[in-house]
């Protein structure tokens, strides 16, 4: 975005819908970080004391993550934004807490003001929250418009005015508003667009008194405001769907393809945990089939040799005492093994190397010494 496009966010026209919430909430799951200002009232009645510096100390420390952008804006009865700012950087520059936590820390507390100002007094609450939550509304639609990931958002209030309170805030409610204030106004514009904008974001507070002041922390949800106009062919052209597609069809194409992949993997599993059964009919019996054996996974049965072997875990029986060879199961594969000790066929054909056996129902010959055939058909049940 050129800054001859930039232009000041303001409500949106239209509620986001419940999908729009949720893929604006894996936006940000998918970029980690969050929007982070640190609003600290600096008129002589807050009075920073031990207990209020090392809340701060540990909010800094221990609250913040690496990817977080942190914003310091001081307040009184106007708002201490840095200079230069612009609608690009409308609460200006902020601070990256980075992976060496140490260094951000001391970064970040090293801008924070423990001292008050005698210069700031009166202060403007009202309009602290106007400029602090349209300036993070503004960040948030920045990124929008440039197609870049949208962050949660928080802000840190340490004040002793009361936020979050009904426009047109008079001395009853809050005996330091200015006299001049548009904000002691309800219809005033400015109270106006406070209002619109706590209505806009999805606000959540929580507070807890310190003494003189009170820390009140206040989260808003990745949020971004919709716009939606009158379009040729009866329809409409809006912001949000079109970038929650932009920003997600790539890590959702992945995401199928390792489920796919995780699916694919769990269905092997399952099916080299399944033994095959293997049903062996004896030609030289009437019956239709003599034997069953179950075969595992990377498991064999011997071909001859009744007898225990510990190698196998069964055994179909064949003419004279020796192993003339065996069936290995190798994942969906079945090999048979001939042992060179007497001859063994596969379907009308010696076997003298490991061989694959490609069919659900094959046919072996153990011919005994007199060279008499012996045949085995045997079926495999997977």
């Amino acid at each position: 975005m050129t800054k001859n496009q930039e232009v000041k966010v303001t409500p949106g026209n239209t509620p986001l819908t419940a999908p729009q919430k949720t893929g604006l909430e894996l936006v940000s799951i998918l970029h980690p970080g969050r929007d982070v200002v640190l609003a600290i009232d600096l008129t002589e009645s807050v009075g920073f004391n031990d207990e209020g510096r090392a809340l701060l100390h540990q909010i800094v420390k221990d609250s913040l993550k690496p990817g977080d952008l942190v914003y310091i804006i001081p307040f009184g009865s106007d708002v201490g934004l840095p200079p230069g700012h612009t609608l690009s950087n409308p609460l200006g520059t902020p601070v990256k807490f980075t992976n060496d936590l140490s260094a951000s820390t001391e970064k970040i507390l090293e801008q924070i003001n423990f001292k008050s100002d005698p210069t700031l007094a009166n202060t403007d609450i009202q309009r602290a929250e106007l400029t602090i939550y349209q300036g993070l509304a503004q960040i948030n639609q920045n990124r929008l418009q440039q197609n870049q990931p949208i962050k949660p958002q928080s802000v840190v209030w340490v004040t002793d005015a009361p936020i979050g309170k009904s426009a047109g805030i008079d001395s009853q409610t809050w005996i330091e508003t200015p006299a001049q204030s548009p904000f002691r106004i309800a219809d005033s514009l400015e109270s106006k667009q406070r209002e619109a904008w706590i209505q806009a974001l999805p606000i959540h507070k929580r507070s807890r008194k310190i003494e003189n002041f009170q820390l009140s922390v206040v989260d808003i949800a990745p949020t971004v405001q919709e716009f939606c106009t009158p379009a040729p062919g009866r329809t409409n052209t809006c912001l949000v769907t079109t970038y929650v597609i932009r920003q997600l069809w790539l890590p959702g194409l992945v995401s199928i393809g390792v489920l796919l992949l995780t699916l694919f993997g769990v269905f092997k599993a399952l099916k080299l945990q399944r033994k095959w059964e293997l049903v062996v009919d004896f030609e030289v019996t009437e019956k239709p089939e003599d034997q069953k054996c179950r075969l595992p996974h990377n498991k064999r049965i011997a071909i001859g040799a009744t007898e225990h072997n510990s190698q196998c875990i069964d055994s179909i029986d064949c003419p004279g005492s020796e192993v003339r060879g065996y069936l290995e199961r190798q994942g969906e594969n079945l090999f048979l093994i001939p042992t060179h000790t007497a001859p063994i066929y596969l379907n009308g054909k010696e076997i003298s190397a490991k061989t694959l056996i490609s069919s659900l129902r094959f046919r072996m010959n153990c011919p005994d010494t007199k060279n008499r055939d012996y045949e085995i058909v045997i079926k495999i049940k997977k």
